[in-house]
């Protein structure tokens, strides 16, 4: 059986060159030239994708949107926006959206859209999975996406999961998140401390991405000096300056097709991140020296352990840029927020080791380590346990690793409200603090039924009340 696509524009033009555009590579299919026309078809057919456009006679796309995501949330649907109406397509993704397109349509890039969005849906219906609505109540206090709610689904299962150690509640909800967020195009901006994974995150979700089959292309804003980021992204011609002996593809090229990742983002010189928002709005390039423009088809995530918010309201990031990278934020837990899995991934740093080493046994840590470790807030996450257990297994007499060989820092008090407050993006926070009072009022203040709602442990949740200061005589 062909796959099928539903087209909904006002224009019959429009809705032509699409369908024939669609026609030619083997799909089937349908036309309505309003919501009412669409809905009608959507009750009587079984399609693979939907393409609508935002403007209509008797509503507009973000509605139609939330209405398939509300009743036919395995569909997979696109938005068609106007030339530069880039703020429409956030909107659209932010409520549910895979991906949009701009008029006047580049048949190519559409194409390649539409085969994307199909592949991401089949992916999802051969794993089992059924992942509904990003945005529906009630909300995941820990991923979610910015500005919108969320319903628990069945997680689909990921590929490379393994990478991702911990059993813990907050690592369950981060695998849902990434299973859920890989089925989109939209840009995703992934928070968290320094050590915590973030780069991993990012990968995870290429990984799980109808894009895994083409490039992930990782790029450190910190790591490059600010005059050769313009040619490192976009490339360059030879000849287009003093140096340049030879083309230069750029990362964007190098990425086409896959995933861009942008690590540390807020290190984006201002001058550059005009460039990128561009690049991420027109979907083309111009690398220097060179005459035309050079459409792309690149994914992007960024990350920072900044918070984007606070820096651009300092006017070290510009708002525009961090609307359009924050479409959907995924957060990676810190891991003095899931010490329940310091055990897990101690075992498995020491088995990586030991095969490095090439250990005929894989050293282990007795009762007191793991007491010494547990009390120890990690200001450096998982990369710091990583370090301190190679330190231990270099100092070490025997494969039995005890708190002596540990050595932690001395300062080992867990961290004040005020650190704990600076960690995570305020508007993050905000919600977060939100959402748990909420909870709280509408469960009369019983602990354990909110945190059933809320998707935390009850330690969890209480850990939370006593840092936000939250209490019932505050109400």
């Amino acid at each position: 059986m062909p796959h099928t696509a539903l087209i909904i524009d006002d224009e019959p033009d429009i809705r032509d060159l699409i369908s024939r555009s669609l026609d030619r590579i083997g799909l089937d299919t349908h036309t309505a030239s309003n919501l009412s026309e669409a809905k009608n078809l959507l009750e009587h057919n079984a399609f693979d994708v939907c393409l609508t456009d935002m403007r209509l006679p008797d509503g507009n796309g973000v509605d139609f949107v939330k209405h398939v995501q509300q009743n036919h949330p395995n569909l997979p649907i696109a938005v068609i926006t106007a030339h530069g109406n880039m703020d429409a397509a956030v909107v659209a993704m932010k409520n549910g959206a895979f991906d949009f397109v701009s008029k006047p349509v580049d048949v190519a890039q559409l194409r390649t859209l539409v085969m994307q969005a199909i592949q991401s849906d089949s992916k999802t219906l051969a794993q089992g999975a059924t992942v509904s609505d990003l945005h529906d109540t009630p909300r995941n206090t820990l991923h979610d996406l910015t500005g919108a709610t969320s319903r628990k689904t069945a997680a689909p299962a990921l590929k490379e999961s393994s990478r991702l150690i911990g059993s813990s509640e907050l690592m369950s909800s981060l695998r849902t998140m990434i299973g859920k967020v890989s089925r989109t195009n939209a840009p995703v901006w992934i928070t968290g401390e320094s050590g915590t994974g973030k780069e991993l995150i990012a990968r995870l979700i290429h990984a799980n991405s109808p894009r895994a089959s083409h490039p992930f292309v990782a790029i450190n804003c910190g790591a490059i000096p600010s005059e050769l980021m313009e040619s490192e992204l976009f490339g360059h011609k030879k000849g287009s300056f003093t140096g340049a002996h030879n083309d230069h593809e750029g990362l964007f090229r190098r990425a086409e097709g896959g995933t861009l990742f942008f690590d540390e983002v807020a290190e984006l010189p201002l001058h550059m991140q005009v460039k990128l928002l561009r690049a991420i709005q027109e979907r083309s390039i111009r690398p220097v020296g060179a005459s035309d423009e050079v459409l792309t088809n690149v994914r992007i995530l960024s990350a920072s352990h900044k918070d984007l918010s606070h820096e651009a309201d300092q006017e070290r990031f510009r708002h525009d840029l961090y609307y359009r990278l924050n479409v959907i934020s995924v957060h990676a837990p810190a891991l003095k927020e899931r010490l329940e899995d310091i055990s897990e991934i101690a075992n498995v740093i020491l088995f990586k080791l030991a095969q490095r080493e090439s250990y005929t046994t894989v050293p282990y840590l007795d009762q007191s380590a793991l007491q010494a470790l547990s009390n120890y807030h990690f200001p450096g996450n998982v990369r710091e346990l990583e370090n301190i257990l190679e330190r231990a297994v270099a100092l070490a007499e025997s494969h039995t690793i005890t708190s002596n060989d540990i050595n932690l820092p001395i300062s080992k008090s867990p961290p004040t409200n005020e650190a704990f407050h600076s960690t995570r993006p305020q508007a993050q926070m905000d919600s977060e603090i939100e959402t748990i009072h909420r909870t709280l009022v509408q469960c009369r203040w019983n602990r354990k039924q909110a945190a059933e709602l809320l998707g935390l442990s009850y330690r969890q949740l209480r850990y939370r009340i006593e840092q936000y200061g939250l209490d019932q005589e505050s109400t």
